[in-house]
């Protein structure tokens, strides 16, 4: 029996910086409702905008409004994940994205803003990174109802048709994969040299 998206609540989920704007930007335009408030704005570290609701940041003490959830896409970040009910299916697509290109990603944003990173910070952020990553993989292992699907993105970005087909597929709900593509902005993915990166 095919699932209809009422059926569950998508996710998307990953570290800061690791595509998870662009992902929500591709399942709203795929036909896909979001959950979203528009609080948090474009900017230069995304021109397209976030895609994100506030009260997600709250989920430790209000969850309340996860049951309004099933049928629609929320992003939610990978370090909150644990916080979501368990009483509801969950679809995740989970970002994963080059540790290299999410620190350089963060710092520019930091420049940005007015607050400079350094070396020692960096290394010390990875390796806490790395540690998470590996433990919220094995969370959601042992969780029946999640199911969990892997997007790279530098792989959506080098083959957006074929990626986008995966997360259609994955959520089986049909999507319009060619507008999930058209939502892709390549351009955005600046300063890759050394593993530098942006969005």
């Amino acid at each position: 029996m095919k699932n209809t998206a009422a059926d569950f609540i998508t996710v998307v989920s990953g570290l800061p910086r690791s595509g998870t704007s662009m992902m929500m930007q591709m399942l709203a335009a795929g036909g896909m409702p979001v959950v979203s408030d528009g609080q948090r704005t474009a900017d230069a570290d995304n021109p397209r905008g976030y895609l994100e609701f506030e009260a997600v940041k709250k989920l430790k003490t209000d969850s309340a409004w996860v049951a309004g959830a099933r049928g629609h896409a929320v992003k939610v970040i990978s370090m909150l994940l644990s916080e979501l009910p368990e009483d509801f299916e969950y679809r995740v697509i989970f970002m994963l994205r080059d540790m290299g290109e999410i620190l350089a990603s963060q710092n520019e944003m930091l420049k940005r803003r007015g607050t400079a990173g350094s070396a020692s910070g960096d290394a010390a952020m990875r390796q806490h990174f790395e540690a998470h990553l590996k433990k919220v993989r094995a969370w959601l292992a042992e969780r029946k109802n999640f199911r969990v699907h892997f997007c790279d993105y530098r792989e959506l970005l080098c083959a957006p048709a074929e990626q986008a087909h995966g997360v259609a597929k994955f959520l089986g709900i049909g999507l319009d994969e060619h507008a999930m593509v058209q939502a892709i902005d390549p351009a955005l993915h600046r300063n890759r040299g050394e593993d530098r990166g942006t969005a």
